[in-house]
């Protein structure tokens, strides 16, 4: 005895089937690029700039300096002062005084000086000054602070303890890895190399690298004799001022065809 197949009423011909999958495809891809296109708009429309601050106010904000779209918490405008051609990635936090509203007096309190680049989702909390020189570059996520929580007293919640406070700088030239912490009073030289995920405290000289938890030195230059200890890598070899795209691409397909 033959049985009958089940049949689902809402089963089409594989035809029909696999241009209804083509369709949605089709609309799933247009909806991504609209998403995408809109975004690209929004982000355009809310950056920040000298000749479009929006409702941001700062002290100073140079040519050609940028924050992208979204900020993050930004307070104490008037009080931070920023420097030409500073780029500002997503999600900065950048506040002056421990809250919004305060009169914190005449002089800045969070300055940058030209061509800072702070990464995404970096955050500077300037309770008391923070001094940032030119040409400091910063990863995502690093965290500058002039206050630290005090817990002097045993029996009161740490957090209703009156922390201390005392100022930052970092000096020209620096590179700050990502996830690094600088913590109050941290005094750093020229030219710096953070390490990614340092805790740094204290003053660091010019040409050194830091890294660990607390940061301690790791490398130092030397004038006679150089990085101690020595780099375990050549120097990068710079890329002439006068090389054209085109030539870097035909370079790039040389040495592809050659490696291979």
């Amino acid at each position: 005895m033959r049985v009958p197949k089940n049949r689902n009423t809402f089963s089409f011909p594989a035809p029909v089937t696999q241009a209804l999958t083509t369709a949605a495809l089709w609309r799933r891809r247009a909806t991504t690029r609209a998403v995408h296109e809109g975004w690209r708009l929004i982000q355009q429309a809310g950056a920040v700039s000298a000749q479009r601050p929006g409702k941001l106010r700062f002290g100073s904000l140079g040519h050609g300096s940028k924050l992208a779209f979204p900020q993050g918490t930004v307070f104490g405008e008037p009080w931070i002062h920023l420097g030409d051609y500073c780029i500002i990635g997503e999600h900065v936090t950048l506040t002056a005084g421990m809250m919004p509203g305060l009169d914190l007096g005449p002089d800045p309190i969070l300055t940058l000086g030209n061509g800072v680049v702070l990464g995404r989702g970096s955050h500077i909390i300037a309770d008391t000054t923070v001094t940032i020189a030119d040409d400091v570059y910063f990863g995502p996520h690093v965290y500058v602070t002039t206050t630290n929580h005090s817990y002097d007293d045993p029996e009161t919640p740490i957090g209703k303890q009156w922390p201390r406070m005392e100022p930052v700088s970092i000096g020209p030239g620096c590179w700050i890895g990502t996830n690094a912490v600088i913590l109050p009073g941290a005094r750093l030289g020229r030219n710096v190399v953070v390490a990614a995920g340092a805790v740094v405290r204290g003053e660091v000289p010019d040409h050194a690298v830091v890294a660990g938890a607390p940061a301690r030195i790791v490398r130092t230059w030397d004038e006679e004799k150089g990085w101690q200890p020595p780099l375990r890598t050549p120097a990068p070899v710079p890329i002439p001022a006068d090389i054209t795209p085109e030539q870097l691409v035909a370079l790039a397909e040389l040495e592809e065809r050659e490696a291979s």
